[in-house]
């Protein structure tokens, strides 16, 4: 009677066993696949001569689209730090769509106020060098296309920079 009973048992675990090393090659093998698909066999899809012909285009047509420039009126306002020196800004803001120019319009006083507290945390210093002009540049830039929610601010001209 003891014999009859571990034969069953012995079974199972010889059939657990196999059912194991089964599971265990077919997921090493989809492993093996995958990475091989994801590297060595990778193949770039095919790109035909006329959709590139017709991207071109109309990158070529977006080129020669006039730029879409909001001009602001002048900022007048103090910069940070002693001695006080005063700062006149007026700025035109280049878009990349009519949407989001009208978006920038209808943003109105929050975004001045916005480059007025920015030009208000600059120091002359900050500002004097060629490299800090670009930084507030893009600071504001930043700001602003935070605020807006479909539109994108694509660059930024100082129209007239003076510091007293």
């Amino acid at each position: 009677m003891a014999e009859e009973s571990e034969k069953p048992k012995g079974n199972i675990k010889k059939f657990l066993g196999l059912a194991f090393i089964v599971i265990n090659f077919v997921v090493v093998g989809g492993g093996a696949y995958l990475a091989y698909a994801g590297t060595l066999g990778y193949r770039s899809p095919a790109l035909l001569e006329a959709d590139l012909n017709k991207e071109m285009i109309q990158f070529q047509k977006s080129l020669a689209q006039p730029p879409i420039l909001y001009t602001m009126d002048p900022f007048n306002t103090n910069l940070d730090g002693l001695p006080r020196q005063f700062i006149r800004v007026q700025m035109s803001i280049e878009m990349y769509d009519k949407g989001g120019f009208e978006e920038l319009v209808t943003l109105g006083g929050r975004g001045r106020d916005a480059i007025l507290r920015i030009l208000n945390s600059k120091r002359y210093q900050d500002i004097d060098s060629v490299q800090g002009k670009l930084q507030l540049k893009n600071d504001i830039i930043a700001y602003l296309n935070k605020q807006l929610k479909h539109g994108v601010v694509k660059n930024i001209y100082f129209t007239k920079f003076q510091v007293q």
